[in-house]
């Protein structure tokens, strides 16, 4: 009968090596700018606002989701970065993490995703992007089968960008569709509406399975200003759409509460009613162990993208016990792939190595790691189809340069393979997580799962760098005919505008711009990433009979060994 062996993988760190200790120095400032980054989003549009919210006796949104988690170990916020760095308003104006907050949180036994209004900017508004993040979140909760909570205090669109919110395919309106898909998937949603609740933000909650309301909170079609100019009426927002009215009258909603903390101890109430997660019955006699080597990440994962290093390290420090199966490892050596468990559930791992492997046609000759070859490829697709299979999730690792060029690349039917990996990934029902460890480049950056993809998330480290290509190689290839070809007065210009050009691609290789334009769901640090997978692969297997989980003992997998 087939087993699962799992064997030891890495080595204790090396102190003699001082490439480890420089890789921590600057991956350690790496953070600490990252930790100031999340400070500052924080706070919202600053302390004044915090102070106006507290004098309205209401809790900032960030109050709210501390007291909604078991304990701050159980929050990991989601696409924190998103509009960063970005202005409105005739350039007056920002939107730190585009006005919400959305989260995955545990709740007594029970990972769920919120969305709450940050009230600290604009009271809670929708700005360019607030939907689409909004969105992605619900898509999220839709493929995991996790429970939705909502908690709103929202004064509508950014009236001003309205334009940048209101129309598209995933503008405003698109949310309540959302709210649709996941009510008919049969998706628990809970909205605590905690303050405004107008226009867009009025529909929000009406779907949910059941709507908490403080005495502080209103839901309205419109608001007063709007019902001033329309209908010549001076009228509160409380006097048309408060709690009494939508409990008592509308039924719009289903309870009201007290305050912000009443409303959040109810909604903790009804997460204890639902079942317990199947993701204990998954695990060996409800077991967890960490990884047998505990040194930080960072000492072996170098900035420098032309350094080297061993991926089986990486992996050694994030999965249970540092215990590996890897699977037909003489086979594509520029990928590794294998199982193992992490939070004592098992999940697929796919990483680039970035070793020199031997040519499988000439032993005499090397290839360059990172590189996307024929036979990895292969492997890529035959791991991918059967951990689908199988129903486990698959962790893509990326620190990719993209897939071979050349004529014998073309010769061997690169473009084909690849095609078969994609339309795998494509077409992969198993929940897969990417995460950008170092290089996303070119093609490679879309077989490795990529956010094209539908990854559930897609994380990023601080040195993470998405492209089609790096800057230099860009640059040259742009002007590389125009240095053949022109005269030596020329030569200055080219070089000065080829400067230009890599300057902006590394800028535009910036995990914080990606993160903005949100082609990144959140940027992590190294040290971080055990226990957002730990999280995410635990939300994988918290719901039971939503999708495939077969028996290690009948695993396709096993079957790879014959080949």
């Amino acid at each position: 009968m087939a087993k699962v062996i799992l064997e030891p993988i890495g080595t204790s760190i090396d102190h003699m090596n001082k490439q480890y200790a420089i890789n921590l120095k600057k991956i350690q400032f790496l953070d600490k700018e990252l930790d100031k980054k999340r400070n500052i989003l924080k706070k919202g549009w600053g302390k004044s606002y915090i102070k106006y919210i507290h004098s309205k006796n209401k809790l900032t949104v960030w109050e709210r989701i501390a007291k909604l988690a078991n304990n701050k170990k159980d929050i990991f916020p989601i696409q924190s970065f998103v509009n960063y760095n970005k202005t409105f308003n005739n350039n007056t104006t920002t939107s730190p993490s585009a006005g919400v907050i959305t989260a995955f949180i545990k709740i007594h036994n029970i990972f769920v995703i919120v969305i709450a209004n940050d009230n600290s900017v604009a009271a809670g508004a929708w700005w360019p992007q607030t939907p689409e993040k909004i969105i992605r979140a619900q898509q999220i909760a839709l493929k995991l089968k996790i429970p939705v909570i909502y908690l709103i205090d929202c004064s509508g669109l950014f009236l001003p960008e309205q334009n940048l919110s209101f129309p598209g395919e995933y503008g405003a309106g698109h949310i309540f569709k959302m709210n649709s898909l996941l009510s008919n998937a049969g998706i628990i949603q809970i909205s605590g509406v905690m303050g405004g609740c107008i226009a867009g933000g009025g529909y929000m909650p009406i779907i949910s399975d059941k709507v908490f309301m403080t005495e502080q909170a209103y839901m309205v079609i419109a608001g007063t200003a709007l019902i001033k100019g329309a209908k010549n009426k001076n009228l509160k927002s409380l006097d048309i759409g408060d709690a009494n009215i939508h409990v008592n009258i509308s039924n719009c909603a289903d309870i009201k509460v007290i305050n912000d903390i009443d409303c959040i101890h109810q909604i903790r109430q009804e997460i204890k009613k639902i079942p317990s997660s199947a993701s204990n019955f998954y695990k060996d006699n409800n077991s967890v162990h960490s990884p047998y080597f505990n040194e930080s990440l960072s000492n072996f994962l170098p900035i420098d993208i032309t350094q080297s290093y061993d991926i089986k390290q990486i992996l050694a420090r994030i999965v249970d016990n540092s215990l590996f199966w890897e699977i037909m490892p003489e086979k594509g050596q520029e990928v590794l792939v294998g199982i193992a468990k992490i939070g004592g559930l098992y999940a697929g791992f796919i990483a680039n190595t970035q070793h020199l492997s031997l040519h499988p046609n000439n032993i005499h000759q090397k290839r360059a790691g990172s590189v996307l070859y024929k036979d990895g490829v292969k492997k890529l697709s035959i791991f991918s189809r059967a951990c689908n299979d199988d129903g486990l999730p698959i962790i893509w690792l990326q620190d990719v340069a993209g897939f071979d060029v050349g004529q014998e690349a073309e010769q061997e039917g690169l473009l084909g393979y690849g095609s078969s990996l994609i339309y795998s990934n494509s077409n992969n029902t198993t929940p897969m997580i990417t995460v950008l460890l170092r290089k996303a480049s070119g093609a490679g950056y879309y077989a490795m799962a990529g956010l094209p993809f539908n990854p559930i998330l897609q994380l990023s480290t601080t040195i993470s760098r998405l492209a089609v290509m790096e800057g230099k190689t860009l640059a040259i290839g742009i002007y590389n005919n125009k240095i053949k070809n022109n005269n030596i007065k020329n030569i200055q210009e080219i070089k000065k505008n080829m400067l230009k050009i890599e300057q902006k691609i590394e800028n535009d290789m910036n995990p914080y711009k990606a993160a903005s334009q949100m082609d990144i769901d959140e940027i992590i640090k190294l040290d971080e990433l055990r226990s957002y997978l730990t999280c995410i692969i635990e939300m994988c297997y918290q719901n039971h009979g939503t999708r495939r989980i077969k028996n290690p003992r009948i695993w396709s997998l096993h079957d790879l060994l014959w080949i």
